[in-house]
């Protein structure tokens, strides 16, 4: 058992017999009235997201998963295929819980963390930093800036992000997934 003071983004709590991830919170102290913390949950299965607000200090009932590494392997048009690398079995996963944030950056043979709750793989997690080569962008001109400008370049995945204009098409580069930013080239 946990309370609202152990809460953290990504923490997976059971609410009435279903596991929600904690998407955002927030500790509010009103000048008049008791301390509540203000939150969104994510339902793991579903994907659907409902605001909650808690009383401060509530108990609740937090989940320990186990991480796994997996590796995807390939789409068949309904699901995603993950291959668990300790065990060999093949693992489909529906679009709802990969998100759609990370399947824009996700591509063959990519590997994975997956959380794992009894033997069901409940969540999928990228890595932060995806190397990608670039499929689609215009030509940089210099001159065009007064300072380092930018142009959009589309990857093999099919993302779009914001390039400095010295990259050019066929180049590896390196992206961060969570703010879809590009970092480097490889």
């Amino acid at each position: 058992m946990a309370t609202t003071a152990d809460f953290r983004n990504g923490m997976v709590l059971a609410i009435d017999g279903q596991l929600f991830q904690l998407v955002y919170f927030q500790h509010v102290k009103p000048g008049k009235g008791g301390a509540f913390v203000r939150s969104k949950i994510k339902n793991v299965r579903t994907g659907a997201v409902l605001e909650r607000t808690w009383t401060a200090g509530e108990r609740v009932t937090d989940v320990r998963l186990e991480r796994r590494p997996i590796q995807y392997s390939y789409h068949d048009g309904h699901h995603y295929h993950f291959m668990d690398l300790q065990t060999y079995e093949d693992i489909p996963i529906g679009a709802e819980l990969i998100g759609e944030d990370q399947l824009r950056y996700l591509k063959e043979n990519m590997e994975c963390s997956g959380l794992v709750h009894g033997e069901d793989v409940i969540v999928i997690e990228l890595p932060f930093f995806i190397e990608l080569e670039v499929v689609e962008t215009d030509p940089g001109v210099r001159g065009d800036t007064a300072s380092g400008g930018t142009k959009p370049a589309k990857l093999e995945t099919g993302a779009v992000v914001q390039v400095p204009l010295f990259v050019e098409q066929g180049q590896v580069i390196r992206v961060d997934r969570r703010d879809h930013k590009y970092l480097e080239r490889v």
